[in-house]
Order: structure tokens, then sequence, then C-alpha cells
């Protein structure tokens, strides 16, 4: 059965319809070969092995964290609504899947992700979920976002069908249930504990202590991000971060353009700098401060930023961006590329509470179907990050233990 699919691809400010036959695939070129199990082991280990070298520091402007910034502290916003969730999710489980799942706290599996397919994953994968335990798992991804990060979660994943069936439906790779859930320590109103949903294009890591949420390292893109055939034809993703972001620095004066735009011109590299393994990384602030902002300016700022914490509960989304509106004078907002429609860009908002990162990026998935050596709008990624030592919660984390006895150092 020949099986079209119909993917428009846009590059720069045209678009190109690229017809595609799973069955039958002389009319394009070919798709990248399926990889055998041991060689995406052998690429794991080979991602892991340098990533995990250095301990836990966090991401510093200078290589100093700078202290003080997170506190413990009530936010009033409950979390018993995540924490009965995933008292539910691992009571679904066998014995078996439960082994594969709980970690402590402490466990280097926090730091263990990655975007990328190729990556061998630890935890339960929605694949080998049944109906029931799958229902459970989006029941925590559910009471941990908000409405509009869980759309955008389950997109991401139905986008990553949509990929598998651009390549020549390589589903032992990708595919939409190919994520997978891992519980850190026990699920508790006093102690910490958290969760990871981790797969191509999404991850969520999510610290509980008390009623307090840190949801970051968070990464969120897609290749394509618009599927305009195939099984889940229309749905779409991260055109609001993407177009908000070309807004703004389109609002901003020519003075404060020159600021802001780091280098203008053709982007021709993948420029993200926090992704996987870049816990420690020391990035200075860079563009334009906030304080050269009309109150406007910077309300229209905050609204971009909201974008992207928006995507956890509401109540815990609130208290985020109570503390980014706390640092608004240290936040810093940087751009490289065009400012014309259609373009592909990349811009990062910066300050001591978060950093966040958007970038065009070259094609892997689609490098038969794109030019695989210009970025492309059809494939993106997000980075949101906590600065200073609160990654995955480890500054809470270190003063909770302070006062309270531990196994060992996180």
């Amino acid at each position: 059965m020949r099986v079209p699919v119909l993917l428009a691809l846009a590059c720069g400010a045209m678009t190109v319809a690229v017809a595609v036959d799973h069955v039958h695939s002389q009319s394009r070129p070919p798709a990248p070969p399926k990889r055998p199990p041991e060689v995406l082991q052998r690429l794991s280990m080979e991602a892991e092995k340098p990533g995990l070298a250095d301990p836990f520091r966090g991401i510093t402007a200078n290589g100093q964290v700078e202290p003080g910034l997170f506190r413990i502290k009530s936010t009033g916003v409950s979390t018993a609504p995540v924490r009965a969730a995933a008292e539910a999710f691992l009571a679904s489980l066998t014995a078996g899947q439960r082994a594969r799942t709980l970690k402590t706290v402490e466990d280097p599996e926090w730091r263990k992700w990655m975007n990328q397919s190729f990556y061998v994953r630890d935890g339960v994968a929605f694949l080998d979920m049944s109906p029931a335990q799958r229902e459970a798992a989006f029941g925590l991804l559910r009471a941990g976002l908000s409405a509009r990060g869980l759309t955008q979660t389950r997109d991401i994943m139905r986008l990553n069908e949509t990929l598998a069936e651009l390549n020549d439906g390589n589903f032992d790779e990708l595919g939409e249930w190919r994520y997978y859930l891992t519980v850190m320590g026990t699920p508790s109103a006093t102690e910490p504990w958290g969760w990871q949903f981790d797969g191509h294009h999404a991850v969520i890591n999510y610290f509980v202590l008390g009623d307090q949420v840190v949801m970051s390292p968070h990464f969120a893109g897609s290749e394509p991000v618009t599927a305009t055939d195939g099984k889940y034809k229309g749905t779409t993703v991260l055109q609001d971060e993407q177009n908000q972001g070309l807004a703004f620095v389109n609002a901003l004066s020519p003075e404060q353009r020159a600021r802001a735009i780091l280098r203008s011109g053709d982007k021709t590299q993948d420029l993200n700098l926090t992704e996987a393994w870049k816990d420690n990384v020391v990035l200075d602030y860079a563009g334009l401060p906030a304080t050269a902002l009309s109150a406007s300016q910077r309300e229209q700022l905050l609204t971009l930023v909201d974008l992207y914490v928006g995507a956890m509960d509401d109540g815990h989304a609130r208290v985020k961006m109570a503390e980014v509106r706390a640092h608004l004078d240290r936040t810093w907002f940087a751009w490289i590329g065009k400012t014309d429609p259609g373009s592909v860009f990349y811009y990062r908002v910066h300050s001591p509470v978060i950093l966040i990162e958007f970038d065009h990026q070259k094609p892997v998935g689609t490098r038969h179907l794109l030019d695989p050596a210009m970025p492309s709008v059809q494939h993106i990624h997000t980075v949101v990050r906590t600065p200073n030592g609160n990654d995955y919660g480890k500054d809470l984390l270190r003063q909770h233990y302070l006062t309270h006895p531990h196994p060992s150092t996180p």
C-alpha cells in the first residue's frame, strides 16, 4: 500500500512541498538509515561519559555560583495533586516496571537526559505501558503541567510520529510513544522527590520539595514543527515562541536593536549552548539589558518569558514568574540572525534565576528533504534552565540536607 505524506517544509521565506512515499522512495532521496541497538548504545555511552565527567555545579555567568538566590519557603501552592498522581502512576506499574522507574532523589539519572532520538533511556516507556498505565502516566503530566504545557508535550510526541513516517517508518528509534518516565525519591509532602519525562525533543525535569517546584532543565523542540499530512496532519508547535520572539526584537528601537543583536545576517549554525550535558556552562550576560527597555517593552519581554514558564502548572508558574520579575533589572535579551519574517534565528533571555534559549536548527531527521547545511524553521529547539545551581532543584536539595539527615551528597 502506498501512503503519501506531504510535508510543507519552510526554508527561509520559501515553502517547499515534498511528497514522501513510505514504500516506494525512488521519488526522493533516501531517509537516514536505521541504526541497530548496539550502535544506539554506543552513541549513548559516548555522549553520557564526558557529559557526566564533572560533578554538578550549575550554569553560571562567571564560573561562580551566586549564593542566596533560592530559599526553602512556602509558596502557598499545593503539590498534593502531583504527589497523588505520582503515587497512582507507581501503583499502576508491575514490580519489574517500578524497579526500572524508581530512583533515589540523589540519583545521577536526573542529569541523564538527551534530546537526540538515539539515546538509550532508563525508566518505563509509554510504548511498554498498558492503556491504564499510560493514562496514569498522563495523569502525572496533567498534574505537573499547565493545559498549554500538556498540549505542547503531547503535540511534540505526535510530531515524533510524523518524523518516523518521514523516515520510511523508522519506529525503532522514533514515534509517538518512545518517551520514558522515571520517579526520583518517594512522593512526599515534606521530603524531596521528583520525576523526569525524557524522549526525543521533549524533556521535563520536575523537582518537588514541600510546596516548591523547580521545573528545569526543560527541553521542548520538534522536527518538523508542523505536519501537513499523515496521521497527525495539522499538528504544530512552538509557533508562539518563534513569532513572539521575532515580534519583540522588531519592537525595539534601532539603538536597542544594535545592542540586542550580537550578530546579524544569515544564521548558519546551531547555537543553543545549554542542552544536554551542559549543566556547568559558563555563559556571561550579553545583549540588551532590561533596564534599557520601556515599561511596555519590559512587559512584552515578561510575556515572552511566560510562554516558557507557563508550561508548568498555573500556580507554580505564577511563583516562578514572580521570581523572574524580581530579577528583571538583571535580565538580558540577546539575538543572532536576521529579523525578517520567515528568517531563521537564535535568541536567549538570561537572568540570575532563568535562562531561556530558542534556536532554529539544521535538519537532522529531515536532512534528506531539506538542505542539511542550513538551519530551518521546521526544526526548533528550546531549553529552559535555572542558573546558579538550582537546575533539578539541586540548590533547594542542598539546603534541605543541611538540616535533615541524608544518605549521600547530591
